[in-house]
């Protein structure tokens, strides 16, 4: 296991544990800056869906810079106590974590949100052996979403894949790339006044 360093707020500096490369790919700090520096002002008092959380680094980082509550979804049992074991030693209390398939318990977890969410989702690439039609899933996961306080979602994903178009009652916004990886940002679709 490696080490990553939480960036900014009131873990800053303040260090988690990573699960191996193998089981696992963390979000890059350079990333996860990058992405903070977008989205810090809409994060402030919100709640934050970590999909396909890992370690939780992202969650973790949205608490550490005020976000009212981080929920975690993490299939892998082993990622998954790395992930709570992470929250234990930073004392985080404002969270709720889940240990199985995001696809199968997402909506059942999220139907009492009443407080502006964001949804980060980081599925493995697709490239990866069995995750073929991961992306698929997810887009079939976006696309069935009716809960009017998601009102933000992020898709960090490889940049060979594009997600240019609106999916479900979200907005395409932008694509940001990173090297091998990318952030697509949509918003939730409002009908004009």
């Amino acid at each position: 296991m490696h080490k990553l360093r939480i960036i900014a707020g009131k873990f800053k500096n303040k260090k988690i544990l990573a699960p191996k490369l193998d089981t696992t790919r963390s979000s890059k700090n350079f990333l996860r800056e990058s992405f903070f520096n977008i989205m810090q002002a809409e994060v402030v008092n919100s709640n934050f869906i970590e999909l396909f959380a890992g370690s939780g680094s992202m969650g973790i980082e949205a608490i550490s810079r005020g976000a009212k509550k981080a929920i975690f979804f993490e299939k892998n049992k082993t990622v998954f106590d790395v992930l709570k074991n992470n929250i234990k030693s930073l004392e985080i209390e404002n969270y709720e974590a889940y240990n199985g398939d995001s696809f199968d318990i997402f909506f059942d977890k999220i139907k009492n949100l009443n407080t502006k969410t964001i949804l980060y989702i980081d599925p493995p690439f697709d490239i990866r052996d069995g995750m073929s039609d991961i992306y698929d899933k997810m887009l079939g996961l976006i696309s069935s979403i009716d809960n009017s306080f998601i009102e933000s979602i992020v898709i960090e994903h490889s940049s060979g894949a594009s997600f240019s178009e609106d999916i479900g009652c979200f907005e395409y916004v932008k694509t940001k790339k990173y090297g091998k990886s990318s952030l697509s940002f949509f918003v939730i679709y409002r009908e004009p006044l």
